[in-house]
């Protein structure tokens, strides 16, 4: 067992755990951490690189692409945030334009949270999100198609960019990962489990695995730079051969590229790369 999972352990055997988010009475409660020098580095922002507007949205969007993969829409938003006391009035403003950009975007409210005074920049969001069909990760079925949307790879690639002193792209799907809302959402009705692929494909295969436990044959060798390459927010889902026909032409009106890796079978799978939460 990792040591992600053996904490988690130790504080809850809730029925609750173990999807984007944790699914109570038509709602979605789901939370992420954005933290400064896990996330993201304070020479970014002095470079300019990515701004702290850009920050803030990220750290929405992340956790956002929870609830989405479960097929909920975000209603309410609460936010711990620890701020440096160096930071300006300007530096707050560029903050809170990211957060409500988000809000905006995505049409739901901030509803309260908390600050506190620190030597870095640390975001958590919690987001509650209702849905009347959520989709969790323990229903694939055998013979199930597995997919995932757009193409892995780009987040991993700029990531080392950045941490080897060199630029990347405005565009990056690093600064500002794409969210597939409407193509999901549409969709979902047709598939069986699903997750979003936040920790890489080669590790989340293996959560998707293990919370339905189901094996995969693969159509094809998967490169080391696509399965290893996390904070993607793409998403990662099963489903039957009747309905694969009609998920390719949601994603075809929606301009999303499927992917399509593996059939579910019998048995286990489990990556080869370490978890990256906790290093030994």
């Amino acid at each position: 067992m990792n040591k992600e999972d053996f904490f988690i352990n130790q504080i809850s055997n809730s029925k609750y755990n173990g999807d984007d988010g944790a699914f109570i009475d038509g709602y979605v409660y789901s939370m992420d951490a954005f933290f400064e020098n896990v996330h993201f580095k304070k020479e970014w922002i002095d470079k300019g690189i990515i701004s702290l507007k850009q920050i803030a949205y990220k750290s929405m969007l992340v956790n956002i692409s929870d609830a989405i993969a479960m097929n909920a829409k975000p209603k309410y938003a609460l936010i711990s945030i620890a701020i440096p006391n160096t930071y300006t009035n300007e530096d707050l403003k560029a903050l809170a334009c990211g957060f409500k950009k988000a809000a905006d975007d995505f049409d739901f409210e901030i509803i309260g949270g908390d600050t506190i005074e620190n030597s870095k920049l640390d975001i958590s969001i919690t987001i509650i999100s209702k849905t009347k069909e959520p989709k969790y990760r323990n229903s694939v079925q055998i013979d199930d198609y597995i997919c995932y949307t757009g193409k892995l790879g780009e987040s991993k690639k700029d990531l080392k960019a950045l941490l080897n002193g060199k630029k990347i792209k405005k565009t990056s799907k690093f600064i500002k990962p794409t969210l597939r809302a409407d193509f999901f959402y549409e969709a979902a009705k047709y598939i069986n489990a699903s997750m979003d692929i936040s920790d890489g494909l080669f590790l989340d295969l293996e959560k998707l695995s293990k919370a339905s436990n189901k094996g995969f044959i693969f159509f094809k060798e998967i490169k080391e730079e696509v399965g290893t390459s996390g904070e993607e927010y793409e998403i990662l889902f099963s489903v039957n051969s009747k309905n694969l026909k009609k998920v390719d032409n949601i994603a075809k009106k929606y301009g999303v590229k499927l992917n399509i890796i593996a059939k579910a079978v019998k048995g286990s799978y489990k990556s080869s790369f370490p978890n990256h939460h906790f290093k030994n």
